[in-house]
């Protein structure tokens, strides 16, 4: 079996589907890449036992047609190596030896038989499916993945609720002390749905994702979905268990105190005092009218540091603690020029708000306060 390819072309899908790729995987198949060779078309997959992701691409002068698997990162390094140029595939399907060949090279690499890798899983008959554009769900996913928990004990919390509503979609991420929603009213899936995505799928599906409005279609069963996009298909198991009800912590913000502010000026200097505060990374905030006063102490080192950033702010006086760390990430995934930071007490959540969105969309991020 025999095939020509452009270098850059197969390295941008390897590229792609390397993020699937475990270090450690419990299945020595799982290392490799599987390359399907049918019709003139190529078909590689990569998986982790969760994840699934395949793409398709038109090969040249192909002749014979089988399965092999590669060791991905030898090949992935390969190729990231190689002007872009023609590229020569021999495949002896009987010892699975493959010979790449192009302009100045000649290259021997080791392959098994591509029968060993898992197949697919097919979905069950419970199925549902929608379509949503590429910039949508793109959005979906960047505002809401650096949310996202990592403690194993809370499971639920690991990855990017889809809340599936016939008129609109909601995006969730919490990891209990922060808490992200983004509404998008110009996604008409016609269905009533909801699952969680894992936050390595969500990151590997936002890297193929683009800003266009091409279509993604997205098919559900009870345990799993899939992503189909015009190169690529990811398939992956969603996580078991329900979400927490999020619209439940969400403060009533009509009676709030509102703190306006420069998006900028503000994620600056917390950055800036971030770097300098305690374990735990409490910053302190002294709201007034017309300036907030950041704070930070750290009575290890020790050292002390503090900034004034001008603002608009309607309430009474207040000093109230925030991880300052989040506040960067908050103020980081936001791209309004302005925001808008709802407080009712000292003891209850801020909710950080952009004065900007598209229209059809809502967003909201919810931070815990340090008390101080």
């Amino acid at each position: 079996m025999n095939f020509n390819i452009p270098s850059s072309a197969l390295y941008a899908r390897l590229s792609a589907l390397s993020k699937v790729v475990s270090s450690k995987n419990t299945i020595s198949i799982l290392d490799n890449f599987l390359f399907d060779i049918k019709d003139g078309v190529l078909t590689i997959s990569a998986s982790d036992s969760e994840i699934m992701m395949t793409s398709t691409m038109e090969v040249y002068e192909a002749e014979g047609e089988g399965r092999f698997a590669t060791i991905a990162k030898s090949l992935l390094e390969l190729f990231k190596e190689i002007p872009d140029q023609p590229i020569t595939f021999q495949v002896d399907q009987e010892r699975y030896g493959i010979e790449i060949s192009f302009m100045n090279g000649l290259y021997n690499i080791a392959g098994v038989d591509g029968d060993e890798f898992p197949q697919k899983a097919n979905l069950d008959e419970t199925l549902q499916e929608f379509t949503i554009s590429e910039r949508y769900a793109k959005k979906g996913i960047e505002n809401t993945i650096f949310a996202v928990g990592v403690e194993d004990i809370r499971r639920v919390m690991m990855g990017v609720l889809w809340d599936i509503n016939p008129d609109f979609v909601t995006f969730v991420a919490s990891d209990t002390h922060m808490l992200v929603r983004y509404r998008n009213a110009n996604i008409k899936s016609g269905i009533t749905a909801s699952f969680i995505l894992p936050s390595k799928a969500a990151t590997v599906l936002n890297n193929i994702l683009t800003s266009s409005e091409d279509p993604v279609k997205v098919t559900l069963d009870s345990k799993s979905v899939a992503f189909e996009l015009a190169d690529y298909t990811l398939t992956c198991r969603f996580i078991n268990g329900r979400y927490p009800n999020y619209n439940s912590v969400i403060p009533p913000v009509d009676a709030a105190s509102t703190l306006t502010v420069e998006r900028r000026p503000l994620l600056a200097a917390s950055r800036r005092i971030s770097m300098l505060a305690s374990v735990g990374g409490l910053v302190k905030l002294e709201i007034s009218s017309g300036r907030v006063l950041l704070t930070a102490h750290n009575e290890e080192m020790p050292q002390q540091s503090e900034e004034t950033v001008l603002c608009e702010y309607n309430g009474d006086e207040m000093v109230i603690g925030f991880n300052g760390n989040k506040v960067v990430d908050i103020l980081s995934s936001l791209r309004s020029q302005n925001v808008a930071i709802k407080l009712l007490d000292p003891s209850r959540a801020g909710v950080f708000i952009p004065d900007d969105t598209e229209e059809g969309e809502d967003m909201l991020c919810l931070l815990m306060p340090i008390m101080l």
